[in-house]
């Protein structure tokens, strides 16, 4: 999609995700009725009666689902202004050898199609690695002639990536550097950042335009790791939109999963029918029906029994459990959980557009500042769901 497309989906997103707020932002986990489910009760009622297994294989496609309206129209709707074509791939020179050591399989492979995807029409002369970490993508970058710099906050990552580097031989350097101070860009730099989370890639954009970089590249990800309690929108039409986002709101795209093993998922599903049991605890000791926050735990405490967790959780919380009927309440959380994650179907609709949304906010914030910008795909979802970049060059 090119900028002179962008600011009318832009418009139509943010029209959609205004007009239809009422039903992503609610979220099941915290509120035990939600606002829509008395305007739409056959919906409502037919998603709770679906199982956790359901839920779970609707989770990625919620799309597909045969439920009662207005979900196949509003699920038409959010396809439709989601929809972006895969950036033009190019073959990449061979990767030099033994060059993927240390790297997972599966950012490899992202690595590559990021790489593939990188159609600058100027060759690049000297790489930018943001928040590099050991600078794996920059190494895979680099070829002949061209020169590397990677920006890290970790010493522990640059000292890792240095000795990589100067093992592959290769002009690469690796300095330590807190992005959110005070950075130098060379213009001559072409920056790149595959996956820089929140404030760190925003601060790219600012600084590398400014600078006056001729090219850059960027996969976002982490919309929510900001300091503000808000979104502070990039463009003139994101200042200009009436949408707000909290930053729970700003973690509705990032809520999709296709990576978790099946132990990583049986772990945060015991987590989640915990914590949905020890809700319904909390409001019967409290004599309120309002959720309560609780602290992120451990993993060894699900190796805990249930009423052992409900007790001491109860008791960071300053409240006496007394005797429960444990089983009981166990059997409600994951009852909980089911209808929680059927619900969730609907918030679903909505990940892709409020991503999209996001993205074309930094898109026009570029082309804004002289840029000529492309958004599309890099690699299939299946690979990582954050797979939207922007690309930009200036003339």
């Amino acid at each position: 999609m090119r900028a002179k497309d962008a600011e009318a989906r832009f418009q139509a997103l943010d029209a959609f995700l205004i007009e239809y707020q009422g039903l992503w932002r609610p979220r099941p986990f915290t509120q035990l009725q939600l606002p829509w489910e008395t305007e739409h009760p056959e919906l409502s009622q037919w998603l709770r009666r679906r199982s956790l297994a359901e839920a779970e294989a609707s989770h990625n496609h919620p799309h597909d689902l045969p439920a009662p309206a207005p979900f196949p129209q509003l699920a038409a709707q959010a396809l439709r202004l989601s929809a972006v074509n895969k950036l033009p791939a190019h073959s990449l020179d061979p990767a030099r050898h033994r060059l993927n050591v240390d790297v997972p399989g599966r950012k490899w492979q992202q690595i590559e199609a990021f790489g593939a995807a990188l159609t600058f029409a100027q060759t690049p002369a000297h790489w930018l690695d943001w928040c590099a970490g050991k600078g794996h993508l920059g190494r895979r970058l680099l070829q002949p002639g061209q020169r590397l710099t990677c920006l890290e906050y970790d010493p522990a990552l640059i000292a890792s990536g240095q000795a990589l580097s100067d093992h592959h031989g290769l002009p690469a350097a690796h300095c330590l550097q807190d992005v959110m101070a005070d950075v130098t860009i060379d213009p001559e730099h072409t920056p790149v950042a595959l996956h820089a989370c929140g404030d760190l890639h925003v601060r790219l954009l600012q600084l590398a335009s400014a600078a006056g970089c001729k090219q850059l590249a960027l996969a976002p990800c982490c919309y929510n790791r900001i300091n503000a309690e808000r979104y502070q929108a990039l463009s003139g039409a994101g200042r200009a939109s009436l949408l707000t986002l909290s930053i729970d709101d700003l973690g509705l795209p990032l809520s999709e999963t296709v990576t978790a093993g099946n132990r990583v998922r049986q772990q945060r599903d015991t987590s989640m029918a915990r914590r949905l049991g020890f809700d319904r605890l909390q409001r019967q000791l409290r004599g309120c029906n309002d959720y309560l926050p609780t602290p992120s735990l451990p993993a060894s405490w699900l190796d805990k029994s249930f009423a052992d967790y409900c007790r001491e959780l109860a008791n960071l919380k300053n409240l006496s459990t007394g005797e429960q009927d444990w089983p009981a309440l166990e059997a409600h959380g994951w009852q909980r959980l089911a209808e929680v994650r059927n619900l969730e179907l609907v918030r679903g609709l909505f990940r892709r557009p409020l991503e999209m949304w996001l993205v074309l906010d930094r898109a026009l914030f570029l082309s804004e500042q002289g840029y000529n910008v492309e958004v599309g795909t890099f690699c299939e979802p299946t690979l990582t769901p954050r797979n939207l970049m922007v690309l930009a060059q200036r003339e």
